[in-house]
């Protein structure tokens, strides 16, 4: 996903899509949404297409059940998904971008002892973030989405992961990770470092085969990993993702074309879904 690494104005945007969003049967103008955001028209529109590359009604229009119905139907399950993408054997996951590692099972009982986080906050895309990382790879990125819990909150939550590491405040270590998140390069791979489960990371490496601006089911990751009536622990494993926007479990939406819940808001998955999908429709634009 090519972006750009921060958007000082990004709580004004994601405010904007839930107007967007919650008004859209009535159309508002555009006015009203700049008005609802405290800028000029002018001012709005130019913001909004400037993160997002479109205007922000085409935006929204990602966004309606009868829209990301049709995204779910055109993949009719995973593996045509990634095969269309490109990206159907495990080494062409994300395009070459994202390796991921698991720790050893002992490693896995030892619950981190021995691992050394650096961890930071910093401002991305899709707001600020808490990324961690060990030498080995990251191993947390935490979206501070506005209705979400602090900093403090997340940094909890990553040492309930790893209850026996050792936790460092480190922004220089920090800062090119979260600028090769969001905007990487080629040949330059970012690699994951997680703790979890055998199910979770069969689940975690399912969503990293779901290419940019598509959308899939929790029946698509459950028929993936051979376990097609597990949907209720494939939910729990894709909500308990701890490395948001790189493993993409926001790319996974109710049979019924809804959103559905997301650990970091529901203004930040409409975010991050209908950027992906502009970008996508603006890149498939540039190959006709």
């Amino acid at each position: 996903m090519q972006v750009a690494v921060s958007h000082p104005d990004y709580q004004r945007i994601a405010q904007a899509i839930r107007f967007l969003e919650e008004n859209f049967r009535r159309q508002p103008s555009l006015d009203e949404v700049a008005e609802a955001v405290s800028l000029s028209p002018f001012h709005f529109q130019r913001l909004f297409s400037e993160w997002a590359g479109i205007s922000p009604k085409r935006f929204v229009q990602y966004l309606t059940a009868d829209f990301l119905k049709t995204r779910l139907a055109e993949a009719s399950n995973l593996a045509d998904a990634a095969e269309a993408a490109g990206l159907s054997a495990p080494s062409r996951l994300h395009d070459l971008f994202v390796t991921l590692e698991a720790v050893t099972p002992h490693e896995f009982r030892r619950g981190g002892a021995g691992v050394h986080i650096a961890y930071g906050v910093h401002q991305t895309p899709f707001g600020p973030a808490l990324l961690a990382a060990t030498p080995r790879g990251v191993c947390g990125l935490h979206l501070l989405a506005p209705d979400q819990p602090k900093t403090s909150t997340a940094l909890a939550a990553l040492q309930k992961n790893w209850p026996e590491a050792t936790f460092e405040h480190n922004e220089t270590f920090t800062a090119p990770l979260v600028a090769q998140a969001f905007a990487p390069m080629a040949g330059q791979p970012l690699h994951l470092l997680v703790r979890g489960t055998n199910f979770q990371l069969k689940v975690w490496e399912a969503l990293l085969r779901v290419p940019a601006g598509q959308l899939v089911s929790y029946q698509h990751i459950a028929q993936a990993i051979g376990q097609p009536k597990s949907l209720q622990a494939v939910g729990s494993a894709v909500g308990a993702n701890p490395v948001a926007v790189l493993i993409p479990c926001h790319r996974v939406i109710r049979k019924e074309g809804v959103l559905g819940e997301y650990r970091w808001g529901s203004a930040t998955k409409k975010a991050i879904i209908g950027y992906e999908m502009a970008q996508a429709e603006r890149q498939a634009a540039q190959v006709v």
